[in-house]
């Protein structure tokens, strides 16, 4: 498959402390990636790289075209949504409201209405929420908004930072079968950031191991599975 995302020697940082140290990796259209890594090893600071919202230098070529100094509203014209960690809903604003504005770069304003519909009935929770307050939505509510209000945007790549953080186990197994449903039908590639090492390597293809804001091993999912340090350090067994 073609690479739909081509990262090299990404850097990071907040003001003077560099994050990321020059971080390379590859993401195939149609794929699912994940980036795993232990707190503080740079991987919500990679999708924020990417979404230009930090200090950022190096390469990132999204179908061929730089990310690097672009404005973040560029980045998601371009078919980048993102869904950060804590969710990032608008809580005073309904269900309904949240899920219209995913949409509001769209240029196809007449097929909003048909899209809404469609994330209703991929997660019929919101579907009998529709005009509850975000902010009055469990948890797992949240983030089957948060993530819906991504799709409207009906982006190329999906960039999801910790989906189950919080979460009850039943909850993370219904929203991940549905991205895995989103990537199959949809098409949708996705690039996961995941402390659940177990988790996201059932979901990805491939998967980064970040440390310290370098990437320490790569390979398929399954061959991360079968490393003996990612065994020991990230699945407990």
């Amino acid at each position: 498959m073609p690479s739909l995302l081509e990262v090299n020697g990404l850097t990071a940082a907040y003001g003077a402390t560099e994050v990321l140290h020059g971080i390379s990796f590859t993401l195939e259209a149609g794929r699912i990636t994940a980036v795993l890594g232990a707190n503080g090893a740079g991987k919500t600071t990679t999708l924020r790289a990417l979404c230009q919202m930090v200090r950022a230098g190096g390469s990132a070529l999204f179908e061929g075209r730089q990310l690097v100094g672009r404005a973040t509203e560029e980045v998601v014209r371009l078919g980048i949504a993102h869904v950060p960690d804590g969710r990032g809903t608008f809580t005073a604003l309904s269900v309904a409201e949240n899920l219209r504005l995913g949409a509001h770069v769209r240029r196809d304003k007449d097929r909003v209405a048909d899209d809404v519909e469609k994330m209703y009935a991929r997660f019929p929770r919101l579907g009998e929420r529709r005009h509850q307050q975000a902010g009055t939505l469990s948890g797992g509510e949240q983030q089957m908004l948060a993530i819906s209000r991504a799709l409207m945007l009906r982006p190329k790549l999906l960039l999801l930072d910790e989906p189950s953080f919080g979460l009850a186990p039943k909850i993370v197994a219904e929203i991940f079968r549905i991205l895995r449903g989103i990537n199959a039908d949809d098409g949708v590639s996705m690039l996961l950031v995941e402390q659940n090492a177990r988790l996201a390597l059932e979901l990805a293809d491939r998967a980064y191991l970040l440390e310290t804001g370098r990437v320490a091993l790569s390979g398929t999912s399954a061959e991360l599975m079968a490393d003996e340090s990612v065994r020991r350090s990230y699945l407990g067994v």
